[in-house]
This record gives structure tokens, sequence and C-alpha cells, in this order.
């Protein structure tokens, strides 16, 4: 896989990963609003970049399935489709939390508990591990050639 690629979606797993990590400290703080204090302000910036990363997944997996030419192509195009439609409805959820003047922790334990923001993680979840296994099976088969 091209590095360039690799590392465009590796960022935008992180950055949603580390927005649901944040949320989960959050919603233990039991906070029943965070509208100008620091954790209020980090949790909309963490939302704020995940959603962004949640909009370039789906332009980030076309690309990767064409420049990579992974195969068997329509079973990668399929779980794309699916990572794009579960990003729809995670943007959807997160882009509502970010429209309300007060985010408590009560909020935020119920987006974390949403079907579409844990859908999205676990894709991400297994669509990286199959890119680092393709990885780590094309470095290992360049190192027995040599």
């Amino acid at each position: 896989m091209p590095q360039a690629m690799a590392t465009e979606i590796e960022r935008q797993c992180e950055a949603i990963e580390s927005c649901y990590e944040f949320t989960l400290s959050y919603a233990a703080r039991g906070l029943a609003g965070g509208d100008g204090s620091d954790a209020g302000r980090q949790l909309r910036d963490h939302l704020t970049r995940a959603a962004a990363a949640m909009r370039g997944l789906a332009r980030s997996c076309a690309e990767t399935l064409e420049q990579e030419q992974l195969a068997p192509a329509e079973k990668y195009g399929a779980f794309f489709e699916v990572i794009k439609r579960d990003a729809e409805g995670a943007i959807a959820a997160v882009e509502l939390v970010l429209a309300q003047p007060s985010i408590g922790s009560q909020m935020i334990d119920n987006l974390n508990a949403s079907i579409h923001l844990r859908a999205l993680l676990a894709d991400l979840f297994l669509v990286t591990e199959i890119l680092d296994a393709r990885r780590t099976h094309v470095a290992d088969g360049v190192a027995e050639a040599r």
C-alpha cells in the first residue's frame, strides 16, 4: 500500500478513535454541561475533527481500492460501502450533538452507546487490521524474495 494512502486512512481512523477515547473519559466525569470549560472546548474539538475524518473515509476507501488494486475488488468495495453508510450515520449523530448549546456527560454517554458510532468503530478496526496484515504480507514476500 502506498504510504500516502495508508497515512490518510490511518489519520482518519486515529481522529475518530481519539475522539471516542476522549468522549469515554468525558462521559465518566458526570458533567452537566461543558459549555465554556476546557473539557467542553476539547470535546467540541475532538467531535469536529472526528466528523471531518468520517466525511473523508468514503473518498479514502475508494482511492485505496483503486490505487492498491485490492482483490477481490468486489469484496473490498462492498465493505467500503458499509463503512460509508456507517460513517454517514455516525456523522449525523456527532453533528446533532455538536449542534447543542450544552453537551453534558449523559449526552456523550448516549452518543458513545449509539449503534452508528459503534458500528463505524468496529468497521475501522476491521479494515485497519486487514490493511496492516496486507502490508505485513507484502513486506514478508519482499523479504523472502531477497
